[in-house]
């Protein structure tokens, strides 16, 4: 007998955020600005030709953005998990779960450079990282559906 996962939480690194951004949508679409560690930098091609436009993630993403910001972190709701990297493995990640693994639930967490990393660019404390993910997971499991809470941006 196989087991799976209930949740699948995938994180990255964004320089140049400032807060903890609970990722919303992954589109089907690399646009490399930068070679990948590899030397490719592919350009304006899906992710799967045969795949949705965008995936939305089906983690409660308002409960996890309210969890956390409750406790004074700061952080939003992120409309675009870019078009290099994070965005494909949220997006691999959404088809996987819509074609395959219906019953899994996912979706993506960027996170600012820690302060160690940094002098120049906008930084978080490991710690507080550290706590914004499991505040996250602890909303993704204790809520089956999402909240009703109003975000969004006007730009």
């Amino acid at each position: 007998m196989k087991k799976f996962p209930y949740i699948v939480f995938c994180v990255g690194q964004a320089g140049g955020r400032d807060k903890i951004s609970i990722e919303q949508v992954a589109i089907n679409l690399i646009e490399a600005r930068i070679p990948d560690n590899a030397g490719i930098q592919p350009s304006g091609i899906p992710i799967h030709e045969n795949g949705s436009n965008a995936y939305f993630s089906n983690l409660p993403v308002k409960a996890m953005f309210k969890s956390i910001q409750d406790h004074e972190i700061p952080a939003e709701i992120s409309y675009s998990a870019g078009t290099f990297v994070c965005n494909e493995i949220m997006y691999q990640l959404l088809y996987m779960i819509q074609n395959e693994f219906p019953s899994i639930r996912g979706g993506f967490i960027h996170v600012p450079f820690a302060h160690e990393q940094t002098d120049i660019q906008p930084s978080i404390p490991i710690a507080t990282v550290t706590e914004a993910l499991q505040l996250a997971i602890e909303a993704a499991f204790t809520y089956q559906e999402d909240i009703k809470f109003t975000t969004g941006h006007i730009h």
